[in-house]
């Protein structure tokens, strides 16, 4: 699952996602898509941008901590801003990113996932 707004940012995230080996990426753009697509079918991990203009993908994050699904936050903020806001802890990979990005922090997220349960 990835949930980013910005439509150019998704494109690129999906093609890195595709080159690391997902085998099928669905988007989404808000939080209301991306429970949507929770509903018809629980993805192997996800990838959220945490600022979606007018909304944040918190309760989405919130979502996938309580199914056990592996997830890492992306953004372009400071971490330390994150940190204050964010009351669930997860990988933060920081925009713009590369695929090697993407790979440490959902390789975090597994390892996150694992230690909760």
């Amino acid at each position: 699952l990835l949930l980013e707004d910005q439509f150019l940012i998704a494109m690129d995230a999906e093609d890195m996602l595709s080159a690391l080996g997902a085998r099928k990426v669905v988007v989404c753009s808000s939080v209301g898509e991306a429970m949507a697509a929770l509903d018809s079918a629980l993805p192997d991990l996800a990838l959220l941008d945490i600022n979606l203009g007018s909304e944040t993908s918190m309760p989405v994050a919130e979502r996938l901590r309580d199914l056990g699904i592996p997830f890492a936050f992306a953004t372009g903020y400071d971490e330390g801003v994150l940190q204050a806001d964010n009351a669930i802890p997860a990988p933060i990979i920081r925009k713009p990113y590369s695929g090697a990005a993407i790979a440490a922090g959902l390789i975090e997220a597994y390892s996150a996932a694992d230690r909760r349960r």
